[in-house]
Order: C-alpha cells, then structure tokens, then sequence
C-alpha cells in the first residue's frame, strides 16, 4: 500500500502520516518510512544532533499494526492505543535512515487487539514494543 491507500485505513494527515507504504505479508505487516530530516519532531529532538524521538517510533509501529486490523474496522471506527508494554530502545534512528517496521497481531478479543513489533534500520534494530488498541467509534 502506498500513502494515499493508508490514508483509507487510518485518518492520519500530515505532518502525522509516518508511513510511506506498507504491506501485510502472511499476518505480519511491514511498513517502511524515509526519515527526510525536515519533520516537526526534529527541530527540537536535539538541535545540531536529530534524533527521532522514541514515542514517534512507537507511533510508526501502531500505524503499521493498524493495516492489520482494517478488515475489522468499519468506515466510523478508529484505532486507539490502549497500552504499551515491553519497550525497548536500542539503537537511534537519525535523518536519512530507512527504518523499517514489523508487527503481528498477538491476541484479540474485538475491541481490543494486542499486538507487537520492531523498528530496524539499516539492519540495526532500534526498537521492540508490545502495544494495544482498542476499536472505537470516530
């Protein structure tokens, strides 16, 4: 999927759309994202020395796992998070980097989905998560 076939899954916009395209490959959802250097959340995260900041990576990993869970969501529904367990920041990610993102779907019990995930990029891993949603009305 490219950006424009994510914006029909997920209500998020610029400057929060933080995935250039996805797939769902045997359950397991891959996503890609070019970090360009310019976004919001690196002006202040740190000045002279960019660093995407861990809760825009846990961010990128919930909007991969919600390409998982489309089928599941009618037109008026949304993903939320509900929880984030287990994270682990390993290695960071800067401007230029390609990081790519890996989630499956653990658990449901709809509303709620427990899923779990890693960002890597350049074949480091930077982050591994646990997370939850929960399905609500827009």
């Amino acid at each position: 999927m490219n950006r424009e076939e994510i914006m029909t899954i997920l209500p998020h916009r610029d400057h929060m759309l933080l995935l250039d395209d996805v797939e769902n490959r045997e359950e397991t959802a891959i996503g890609h994202y070019t970090v360009r250097g310019d976004e919001f959340f690196l002006k202040g995260h740190f000045p002279g020395h960019p660093i995407v900041p861990g809760v825009i990576l846990c961010e990128i990993l919930a909007q991969t796992a919600c390409v998982l869970m489309k089928d599941t969501m009618k037109e008026d529904e949304l993903p939320v998070y509900t929880g984030l367990n287990n994270v682990r920041f390993r290695s960071p990610v800067k401007p230029g980097d390609t990081i790519e993102t890996q989630c499956r779907i653990k658990r449901a019990k709809h509303p709620f989905y427990f899923a779990e995930g890693t960002v890597t990029a350049g074949g480091r891993k930077c982050v591994t998560a646990e997370f939850s949603f929960a399905i609500t009305g827009a």
